[in-house]
């Protein structure tokens, strides 16, 4: 299993991030393009990506944009979001980046006074248009290519999102990220559903945490790490170390390296 680390927002620079990467012993960096130094026409600088790459040893993944909404029901936008996906899988081409990140949009509610109402659950049969014609337009692009987008969990699926998903996964070209603390936060409402498609794993976002709180420190919570990372290996999934500061993420290596049974070595990422 390969260990890499997300894009951290002390680091101005993908050098800075490189470098620590480098030093940790981790294989890759998650590019995350909410960051504006991370959009897409950055991105396309392939040739300066690369030398960063090759100069510190380590590959890329990239984490979408977390707004993505490919199924607006403003065609404009949604346009543009499909746009900016085109073009980042291309730039995973060029980079051969294995893995683009995504989360689902769970779209606008209607809050009545006795529920909620999803407008991607009530108008359900353009949703699930938008959705087969943004997995045939991805198989397209990436046919042939070593590249797969991953769905991450996030605050707990809907019915419908379920649904999309499992549509999602029938193309090969789709697969799943398990955030082990989106879904210990979310009280493991997502677990039934990520084993249901175990095979699909392939891509995990690992940190602590206590509560509601995530993106802890590995080993300062109460997530069961070693039972999530003992299923990440047999997934042969990545494994971001998502915590959000340079000095939880070393922490974060440390812990790894002095408690974890599994596979961690700086000698073997």
């Amino acid at each position: 299993m390969e260990y890499g680390m997300p894009t951290l927002i002390e680091h101005n620079s993908l050098e800075e991030s490189a470098a620590l990467c480098k030093e940790l012993g981790l294989s890759f960096v998650e590019l995350n393009m909410n960051l504006p130094q991370y959009q897409v026409e950055q991105l396309e600088q392939i040739e300066r990506l690369k030398r960063i790459a090759k100069e510190y040893g380590i590959y890329y993944t990239i984490h979408l944009d977390e707004n993505l909404n490919v199924c607006d029901f403003n065609r404009a936008v949604a346009n543009a979001y499909r746009e900016t996906v085109r073009r980042t899988i291309e730039v995973a081409r060029q980079l051969q980046a294995p893995i683009l990140n995504m989360h689902m949009n769970p779209g606008i509610h209607f809050t009545l006074p006795d529920r909620r109402v999803r407008l991607f659950e009530q108008y359900n049969e353009q949703y699930m248009e938008d959705i087969r014609s943004f997995v045939a337009e991805c198989e397209g692009l990436i046919a042939g290519e070593k590249i797969r987008i991953a769905i991450e969990n996030t605050e707990g699926y809907q019915d419908y999102e379920r649904r999309a998903i499992e549509e999602m996964i029938m193309s090969d070209t789709f697969v799943l990220t398990w955030d082990i603390g989106h879904s210990y936060a979310g009280k493991e409402s997502d677990e039934s559903f990520l084993m249901k498609h175990k095979k699909k794993l392939a891509h995990f976002h690992i940190h602590d945490g206590v509560g509601k709180k995530n993106h802890l420190t590995l080993g300062s919570g109460e997530i069961p790490l070693e039972k999530r990372l003992q299923l990440a290996r047999e997934c042969g999934g990545r494994a971001v170390i998502e915590t959000k500061t340079v000095a939880a993420l070393k922490q974060s290596v440390s812990w790894l390296e002095q408690s974890w049974t599994g596979d961690f070595s700086k000698n073997n990422v």
